[in-house]
């Protein structure tokens, strides 16, 4: 069975649906978790600290150790602060989630700078400052699990829908925050991959407890790649219904990376027009 004793966990946005699911799975596996929930509405704005100091309290209810913290993660200041707190109560930081996000529809036509600063804030700018406070003490440590999480709606366009657009790019920049954290970490122990989960939460106006697609379903994988069996990093795990498969982009054999792509050549766009279908023959369509 995998164990997480004694190690520390951060579980951004884990109030609420698949944060708290996560919460719960990691406590109950021994790990002492900081349940971080600023308690904002399905707006992104708003604030609430009981969201989450209810799941603090049951999970020490339940026999596991849990502190809850209400930051807003709007600054680099504050989501050191996150992990600063963390370091003074338990003095070690072994899994950081970000799991905190937000989904609202603005069309690009009708995109305002408010509403794409908000994407960026909690989808780009709070996991790359939490990853930097958290980095040092895992150097340390010469061990750590930073999980990051994008989307299914992000990765695939034929997924894509009208209004995500502010959404998606967070989704995309985390992975490329995954992929530069998980070769600066690696030296030292530290392994970072992406989560894309689905499941039925508030996001999708579901109140009651879902028959499919439940927020327990995705907290297995969410287990595995925090704890030390892991030992794979830079890898995004999609994660539905129960289900699992593990996706990363790996550049095709004999490129010798930038001169030779080995890859078909074009002198001009009427040729690479022409032979488009040679050019996009690995492409599903």
């Amino acid at each position: 069975m995998i164990r997480l004793d004694d190690q520390v966990a951060i579980i951004t946005g884990s109030g609420r649906g698949l944060g708290a699911a996560y919460a719960r799975l990691l406590a109950e596996r021994g790990a002492r978790v900081v349940i971080h929930d600023a308690g904002v509405n399905k707006e992104g704005t708003g604030f609430d600290p009981n969201v989450a100091a209810d799941v603090a309290n049951k999970i020490c209810e339940a026999g596991g150790v849990a502190i809850a913290s209400d930051v807003l993660l709007d600054s680099r200041d504050n989501c050191r602060s996150l992990v600063e707190m963390t370091l003074e109560k338990f003095d070690r930081l072994d899994i950081l989630i970000h799991n905190a996000g937000w989904v609202a529809y603005q069309t690009v036509q009708d995109l305002t700078p408010d509403f794409l600063e908000r994407a960026i804030n909690i989808n780009i700018q709070a996991p790359t400052w939490l990853s930097q406070a958290a980095f040092p003490r895992m150097k340390q440590q010469h061990y750590g699990r930073i999980l990051l999480t994008t989307s299914d709606r992000a990765i695939y366009q034929q997924y894509a829908l009208g209004g995500l657009a502010a959404y998606a790019m967070g989704k995309m920049a985390q992975i490329g925050l995954m992929n530069v954290l998980a070769v600066e970490g690696k030296e030292h122990g530290i392994l970072v991959n992406a989560i894309s989960p689905v499941a039925k939460t508030r996001m999708w106006n579901v109140q009651d407890k879902p028959e499919d697609l439940r927020p327990e379903q995705v907290a297995p994988g969410v287990l595995y790649l925090a704890s030390p069996e892991c030992r794979e990093s830079g890898f995004i795990l999609r994660a539905s219904n129960g289900q699992f498969t593990a996706m990363r982009w790996i550049e095709r054999d004999n490129v010798d990376y930038p001169l030779n792509l080995a890859a078909v050549e074009s002198s001009t766009a009427e040729d690479l027009a022409t032979r488009w279908q040679e050019i996009a023959a690995d492409v599903a369509f």
